[in-house]
């Protein structure tokens, strides 16, 4: 199984930036894809970004693209998400994802395993 937590969010004016950080733990994490997720009230769940364990580059949602970046260290078995140029509509609450299967999907029921969590709130 994967164990995943997330941190780093907080409270930000508009313009700022922030760092996700998702913490795994679990033999198959290694050969795992890694999906960032969010989701605002009243609002459905979307994807973020992602990125295959072993090769190719992040996939970046275009509504975020140019601002976020995703990385992974393996090693750390950990995984960011750095957000810049933060707007109030980023404010929602942030999961990270795994994916054993290691599809990069940008549908959220392709991952059997969830974070709790963590808060991004943006100020105007």
């Amino acid at each position: 199984q994967v164990q995943l937590v997330e941190s780093g969010g907080g409270l930000v004016q508009a313009g700022g930036s922030l760092k996700l950080s998702c913490v795994a733990s679990g033999r198959t994490f290694s050969r795992s894809a890694m999906g960032w997720f969010r989701q605002a009230p009243g609002k459905e769940r979307e994807f973020v970004a992602g990125i295959r364990w072993n090769r190719g580059g992040p996939i970046i949602a275009e509504s975020v693209k140019g601002r976020f970046t995703l990385s992974r260290d393996n090693a750390k078995n950990t995984v960011f998400l750095q957000m810049n140029s933060l707007k109030p509509e980023d404010t929602a609450v942030y999961y990270c994802a795994a994916d054993p299967l290691n599809t990069n999907s940008q549908n959220g029921r392709q991952y059997p395993y969830w974070g709790q969590g963590t808060q991004v709130t943006v100020s105007s």
